[in-house]
């Protein structure tokens, strides 16, 4: 799959604004009182363990709107695995600037990191099958778009990118709606015929309920590997099939040997730990 860059200008607001937090009300008050004005800094970007990046076009924001003088040279971009102690990359120019934007520079690049290497063990565990990894909405509040830009990173497909996307019923829908039928029926007579329509079951009896009214995916919630082997039976290629629910790198492969579609899984963009990548002096003392 490749990897398409998300444009500046829906990365650069929240770079500001991340800035902004930590530059407060009075700016960098120990860099600027420590480092002298005319003093150069050579660094690089390197991680203390091995993953998967993600987020570099971050980074080099957060540096450049500090100081278009900055120069970034990216040696291993967004999507490559990487080893520990690898150079990330080249981050050279005014140390003042560098220092500034450092922490949110790393906070950026070592979150969607963290999601990107937790995507790509995923992936990596169910080479071989068909199945596809794919996130959720279950996301920080402000960063869904690059979150998710670091599932696609890993490896990894993104779901709905919010409920305007497709139209998909859940357990409480169905419980309000008095059913799955008049979900899907209501559901139906609302959208346009771009809209797909996806339907949460938790039962092989659900879903023979809902295969009736032919919705476009059926999302097979907590079901056991057995259960999931005969749902996908029972669509017989006549929707999508998605499984979801606490699903780790260990379950996965045997999820994925059920023949269904998409696996789902909330942690990646909600749980996934940091990748630890660090910002190395080489050089300080260069005059500019």
């Amino acid at each position: 799959m490749i990897l398409t860059p998300l444009p500046a200008i829906m990365l650069e607001p929240l770079i500001r604004a991340a800035l902004l937090e930590d530059l407060g009300r009075a700016g960098d008050l120990t860099t600027d009182a420590v480092v002298p004005k005319d003093h150069h800094a050579t660094t690089v970007l390197s991680p203390r363990q091995k993953g998967t990046v993600a987020g570099l076009d971050l980074a080099m924001l957060a540096f450049r709107l500090i100081d278009q003088d900055v120069d970034i040279t990216v040696h291993r971009a967004d999507g490559s695995d990487i080893a520990q102690g690898e150079v990330i990359a080249s981050v050279s120019g005014p140390a003042r600037a560098i220092l500034t934007a450092e922490r949110t520079a790393l906070n950026f690049l070592c979150h969607l990191s963290g999601i990107a290497t937790a995507t790509a063990s995923i992936v990596a565990a169910v080479r071989g099958h068909d199945a596809k990894i794919v996130c959720t909405r279950k996301t920080t509040p402000g960063l869904r778009t690059i979150e998710k830009y670091a599932v696609r990173a890993g490896g990894g497909c993104n779901h709905r990118f919010g409920l305007d996307d497709a139209i998909l019923i859940k357990d409480n829908h169905i419980a309000i709606a008095g059913g799955i039928r008049p979900a899907i029926e209501r559901a139906r007579s609302c959208v346009g015929h771009l809209v797909k329509i996806e339907v949460e079951v938790d039962t092989l009896t659900q879903l023979d309920e809902a295969l009736a009214l032919s919705p476009d995916a059926v999302l097979l919630d907590n079901m056991s590997v057995d259960e999931l082997r005969q749902a996908v039976a029972m669509v017989a290629g006549r929707a999508i099939t998605e499984a979801s629910g606490r699903i780790t790198a260990t379950t996965a492969p045997a999820i994925a040997g059920t023949g269904v579609d998409l696996i789902s899984i909330g942690w990646l963009t909600h749980s996934a730990p940091i990748l630890d990548i660090g910002l190395d002096y080489n050089e300080l003392d260069r005059p500019a």
